[in-house]
C-alpha cells in the first residue's frame, strides 16, 4: 500500500472562517483516502466551531503528530492552546488571534522545511490582526518566504488547468506599474518556469500578460512593453523557456480558457483574480512556487463579516488539500 502524504493545515486567524473551513473541510471523509491531515491550531477552537456547525466529528488534541490518528471523523489538531476561548469575538481584529496564526504559518513552515509533514495548506489569516500583534509581512506568503530565506518567490493561482502567476500582489496599482523592471520580468518568468515542474508538463507554454491597455500600442499608451517587456521576454527564451508576450490582458485570459498557454503571468493582483474569479469563483486556490516546500492556500480572506455563523464554505479549502495532497503524493516517489 502506498504511503499517503502528511498534510498540515494551519487553523487560520481564530476569529475569521479558518476554523470552521478547517472543520468542514476534514468532514469530508474522502480527504482522508488521499492524505493524512492535522491542523495547527487550538484545539478548544475547533471544538467551539464543531458544535456550532453540529458536526459529527471528534478533536484529537496532540502535541506531537506522531500521536496523530489520520481517521475519518477524527479531527488531530496540534494543540499550542493560544486562544483565550471565553474571550474570542467573531469578526473582530484581535492582536492575539493574529500572533498565533503568524505562529501556525511558522511552524507548519518549519515542519515542511524538517520534512516532517509532504506538504502544508494554509487557512486564511487577517492582515489587520497580523498587523495589531506587530508584524509587517504582506501575508503568508512573505512569512514562509523569509523563513525558508528564499529570494526569489510567488503565488501560482490554479483553476483546474489554468494557472497564473502574479508579477505582484498587494500594493496600489500605481506602486504595482512603477514595480514593472527589466530584472523583475525576468525573474518571475524564471519563477514560472520553475514552478511549472510540479505539474509534470512537457515544454510548458508561458504568457506574459500585458500591463498597459493594447500592450502599449507600439508606445502610445505606455513603455512598458517596448522597454522593459519584451527584452526580459526575449533573454529568457534564450535561456530555454517557453514563453510568449506581452499578450493584451483582454486577449490572453480567453486563450487560457480555451488551453493555449500553461501559465499566464498577470502584471497585477486584480488582473489576476478578476479573470480568475469569472471563471471558477470560489474554486481558485494558491499555490507558492520558489520554496523548497509544497504549500497552497485558499483564493479567499478570513470573511470576518460571516464568521461565526456556520454559513461559511468549506469547499475551497477542499480543493486546496486536494492539491497538497497530490503534490505531497509526487514527492513522495521520489524520496
Amino acid at each position: 500500500m502506498m504511503k499517503k502524504p502528511i498534510v498540515g493545515i494551519t487553523m487560520g486567524d481564530a476569529a475569521g472562517i479558518g476554523p470552521e473551513i478547517t472543520s468542514k473541510a476534514l468532514n469530508d471523509d474522502a480527504i482522508y483516502e488521499k492524505c493524512s491531515p492535522f491542523v495547527f491550531g487550538d484545539s478548544a477552537v475547533m471544538r467551539q466551531i464543531i458544535d456550532m456547525c453540529s458536526l459529527n466529528l471528534k478533536v484529537n488534541s496532540v502535541t506531537d503528530i506522531k500521536d496523530c490518528q489520520y481517521q475519518p471523523g477524527i479531527i488531530d489538531v496540534l494543540d499550542y492552546k493560544d486562544i483565550d476561548i471565553d474571550n474570542l469575538k467573531f469578526g473582530v481584529v484581535s492582536r492575539n488571534c493574529g500572533i498565533a496564526a503568524v505562529k501556525y504559518t511558522e511552524e507548519a513552515g518549519k515542519m515542511a522545511l524538517d520534512c516532517k509533514i509532504d506538504a502544508m495548506v494554509s487557512a486564511p489569516l487577517n492582515k489587520a490582526s497580523m498587523r495589531s500583534a506587530g508584524y509587517s509581512y504582506e501575508g503568508q506568503t512573505e512569512i514562509l518566504g523569509k523563513l525558508s530565506r528564499s529570494k526569489n518567490y510567488g503565488m501560482i493561482l490554479v483553476l483546474d488547468n489554468l494557472r497564473i502567476m502574479m508579477y505582484s500582489t498587494h500594493m496600489s496599482l500605481r506602486e504595482a506599474c512603477n514595480k514593472v523592471t527589466y530584472e523583475g520580468v525576468l525573474k518571475k518568468i524564471a519563477l514560472s518556469a520553475e514552478g511549472l515542474k510540479f505539474f509534470e508538463s512537457k515544454n510548458p507554454l508561458i504568457a506574459v500578460s500585458a500591463l498597459n491597455p493594447h500592450a502599449g500600442e507600439g508606445g502610445l499608451f505606455g513603455r512598458e512593453e517596448l522597454d522593459l517587456m519584451i527584452p526580459a521576454i526575449e533573454k529568457a527564451k534564450e535561456m530555454g523557456i517557453n514563453v510568449v508576450g506581452p499578450i493584451p490582458a483582454d486577449i490572453v485570459f480567453a486563450k487560457a480558457k480555451n488551453g493555449e498557454y500553461d501559465l499566464i503571468i498577470a502584471m497585477y493582483h486584480d488582473q489576476a483574480n478578476i479573470a480568475m474569479k469569472l471563471l471558477g469563483f470560489g474554486s481558485v486556490v494558491t499555490l507558492l512556487a520558489g520554496l523548497p516546500i509544497i504549500r497552497t492556500s485558499t483564493g479567499h480572506g478570513t470573511a470576518f463579516d460571516i464568521a461565526g455563523k456556520n454559513i461559511a464554505d468549506g469547499t475551497n479549502l477542499v480543493k486546496a488539500i486536494e492539491l497538497a495532497a497530490e503534490l505531497g503524493a509526487k514527492r513522495l516517489e521520489y524520496i
